[in-house]
């Protein structure tokens, strides 16, 4: 299958900002939108300008930048019913947006026009066609979205024919088929979508949901029935479940499909990471092709036959999408995940040698005991380096103590830990308070550290988990903390395992700052 003329429409700032937990401010939507540009998607609708202040103030500041690649659209509806369009205050709003694209929503399915719209099913015809011949009249291209369609479709298809033909007829220059309530299944989209480019003879386009979890598969099915634009969300935001998921549609539409959407698909990953920080929303890490699990491999047997074939178990190589390959070590590891990670490390290891079995043994042992290396590169890189006896200790510890005090009336809460540490043949005691006995440990420990490895001071904690492994055992029940690190370039998992929850966190703490240590002595 070849094509070359589909494009590719994001409706992120509007229709994704409609799904629960999303909200972008206006310098948010900026930022999105100038991302979107620089990655080369040929429409961005910005927002529903009648709707909120914050979408009206988005198109003032649209208005003052350049887009190179992009069409900015302003979204909106048909005029309302028995009112003249140039009368209609939603209607003129979109005009002074000033976007070269308007995107307009009309109903299709008689069900709505009867029973929310409660207007005839002429009048809603006539509304559709009095709203693009407005629009158009006014140098705007317009794209139509007729919304419920496919629904519609099934229960009338000669009234919903009638509506796209109306919008046709009034100069619409592209009309997309919505599958709004997103239970359409592939091959109903894709025979539906064929009928009406037949019948249409003109430009059609596709919107998916994603509500039955084919969102993605939909707006392919359509393509291949001859659809000329897909429109969707970054990472899929929308309504309920969401909308229809641009990353992987723009990777299959290229890769699989041969359709050329996008100049570079190596900044996908970067893109859809992006967007969801700026929505303040948790990176999926299953995701396709982004994921930062999408080609993590864990089981020896996959380890080992990617080592002699990646493709044997990734279908797409992952730096075309901007990823990139992870081996984990886990109690399901296999030599071939030992010897991947001590090349990483830069152990050049035989399959077979007795050091690869006995780094391979201590941890399953340690994960029978409660480690979980897998989030954890730090850990196991020490790990490694200790049983090849290329580990040499930062500092020696002497002993930590923490302390928690709270007053009867609760007025004053304090927690306090000390450190003492040998570094150098140097004896160092420091004292620091926390707002809890783990981030006072941090504090004394760094302030021990500090003023023999200065380079401490940029390692930030970006996240803590505690897991109970043993909740039958209930207070005696082993913890395992987990502790991201990062120094501002690199982000890097740390592990510890202890029946004392401090216990635990100290010795994740403290890999997590010897293996910054070990990174920069390496550089």
């Amino acid at each position: 299958m070849q094509k070359t003329n589909v494009t590719i429409y994001d409706t992120t700032l509007r229709d994704g900002t409609q799904g629960t937990g999303i909200s972008f401010s206006v310098v948010d939507k900026i930022r999105v939108a100038e991302k979107l540009d620089a990655f080369g998607v040929h429409y961005i609708e910005g927002g529903f300008p009648g709707s909120n202040p914050k979408d009206a103030e988005f198109f003032v500041e649209a208005k003052k930048r350049t887009w190179k690649h992009a069409k900015l659209a302003a979204f909106g509806a048909t005029r309302r019913g028995k009112l003249k369009v140039e009368d209609d205050p939603q209607v003129k709003l979109l005009l002074d947006a000033e976007t070269p694209v308007v995107c307009i929503v009309g109903k299709t399915w008689p069900l709505h026009v009867t029973e929310v719209f409660q207007v005839s099913l002429e009048e809603n015809v006539a509304m559709i066609a009095d709203t693009v011949a407005f629009l158009k009249k006014h140098g705007r291209e317009v794209i139509y979205d007729a919304e419920h369609f496919f629904d519609s479709f099934k229960d009338d298809r000669d009234y919903s024919l009638q509506t796209v033909i109306a919008a046709r007829d009034a100069g619409a220059d592209l009309i997309v088929l919505c599958d709004t309530n997103g239970g359409t299944l592939p091959n109903e989209v894709e025979e539906i979508t064929r009928d009406v480019i037949a019948k249409l003879g003109a430009p059609v386009g596709i919107h998916t949901h994603n509500d039955s979890g084919v969102g993605v598969a939909n707006a392919l099915a359509a393509v291949r029935a001859g659809a000329v634009q897909v429109q969707g969300t970054i990472n899929g935001y929308g309504e309920r479940v969401g909308n229809c998921n641009l990353i992987p549609v723009m990777a299959n539409l290229q890769i699989k499909l041969g359709v050329g959407v996008v100049r570079d698909l190596t900044k996908l990953r970067e893109l859809s990471l992006f967007v969801d920080e700026l929505a303040n929303v948790p990176h999926d890490i299953r995701a396709p092709f982004v994921g930062s699990a999408a080609f993590t491999h864990k089981g020896g047997q996959h380890v080992h036959a990617v080592q002699k074939l990646a493709r044997s178990y990734e279908h797409v190589e992952p730096e075309v999408v901007g990823n990139q390959r992870v081996t984990v070590v886990s109690d399901l590891s296999g030599q071939s995940n030992i010897l991947v990670k001590a090349k990483e490390l830069g152990f050049d290891l035989q399959k077979g040698a007795q050091e690869v079995t006995e780094i391979l043994k201590e941890v399953k042992r340690l994960e029978n005991d409660g480690y979980e290396f897998e989030a954890a590169e730090g850990s196991l890189a020490l790990l490694i380096r200790k049983i090849l006896q290329h580990h040499k200790p930062m500092w020696e510890l002497v002993e930590y103590h923490t302390t928690f005090r709270r007053s009867g009336s609760a007025s004053c809460n304090t927690c306090e830990a000390t450190v003492k540490l040998r570094v150098n043949g140097v004896d160092e005691y420091t004292v620091a308070e926390g707002d809890g006995p783990v981030n006072a440990l941090d504090a004394a420990l760094r302030k021990a550290l500090l003023p023999f490895y200065p380079q401490i001071d940029t390692i930030q904690l970006q996240d803590y988990k505690v897991r109970i492994i043993d909740g039958k055992k209930g207070t005696a029940a082993r913890t395992r903390v987990l502790i991201e690190s990062t120094d501002g370039h690199t982000t890097w998992g740390t592990v510890g395992v202890s029946d004392n929850i401090i216990e635990a966190s100290w010795l994740a703490l403290a890999d997590s700052i010897e293996y910054k240590l070990l990174r920069d002595e390496k550089s």
